[in-house]
């Protein structure tokens, strides 16, 4: 237990803390490199729900509570997101009835315009709304990792590490805004690194339910399984795309899932 405390304490805390020192000593980032980074970081993710992750749950429960609790995550982060979208619209002056229903630019997406609109009558307000809407992300990542971490040590400290690079572009689309809505270097690189604090309460109870026999393994990576198939396709792949509008993001989605399978059954 105190093992998974810590990496996910490394992986929320010190990934998305990271980010928010780079975004705050350069401001601003390369799109380029920070997609490629997603792009690949989702690849593997992607492998190892599907390789790991959801056929270990299969094998230890079958295949309907597998696939009937990977709908249940899936809906659960869907909810939350919703919900987080919702709250954050209400800050985005330009979102109409003609606006399309779905996020149309990066700063939509991670919650950040409602921060940078000049007509917000509270930055501060606007900003604990993305720090929030950050933190919640972080917790099912907690979950899979925790879950991961249960069934395989050795993949769940990997799932940590990739996903800790995940955080730290998510670090700096906190923190960026942050300072330019007048908030002190510091204080707002705090403020980013404590928004990974939910990755350790995720992951310990993904760690607790998967240690409670195998129908308690099986929901929970399956569980884990749902909430990152909806990151990487909800999240991570529509935000690559939408920061460097090329084809190399997928070819670096399709480079990761090579990586994780190689990771996954040679290593």
């Amino acid at each position: 237990m105190v093992d998974i405390i810590i990496y996910t304490l490394l992986v929320g805390v010190c990934g998305t803390g990271l980010g928010g020192v780079v975004g705050a000593l350069f401001k601003k980032d390369s799109n380029a490199t920070m997609s490629l980074l997603l792009s690949f970081a989702g690849g593997v993710m992607l492998s190892i729900v599907c390789f790991d992750l959801l056929s270990s749950s299969i094998e230890s429960s079958n295949v309907f509570v597998a696939v009937a609790f990977v709908v249940i995550g899936i809906v659960l982060v869907f909810l939350l997101n919703f919900i987080l979208d919702r709250i954050s619209a209400k800050n985005n002056s330009h979102l109409d009835e003609n606006h399309p229903k779905t996020h149309d630019d990066l700063d939509e997406l991670i919650h950040s315009e409602a921060l940078t609109n000049p007509g917000n009558t509270s930055l501060l307000r606007a900003g604990i709304i993305m720090v929030l809407a950050i933190a919640f992300h972080n917790l099912p990542e907690g979950l899979s990792i925790g879950s991961s971490y249960a069934h395989e040590v050795n993949n769940g400290i990997f799932l940590a590490f990739i996903i800790a690079l995940h955080n730290i572009p998510e670090g700096m689309a906190i923190v960026v805004p942050l300072i330019s809505g007048g908030m002190n270097r510091l204080k707002a690189v705090v403020l980013t690194a404590l928004s990974g604090l939910p990755t350790m309460i995720g992951a310990v109870l993904g760690y607790l339910l998967g240690g409670i026999g195998d129908i308690g393994l099986a929901i929970s990576l399956a569980l884990a399984s749902g909430a990152m198939l909806y990151v990487v396709f909800g999240e991570i792949i529509p935000q690559s795309i939408l920061m460097y509008k090329s084809k190399l993001p997928a070819f670096f989605i399709m480079f990761g899932i090579l990586l994780g399978v190689l990771l996954i059954y040679a290593i």
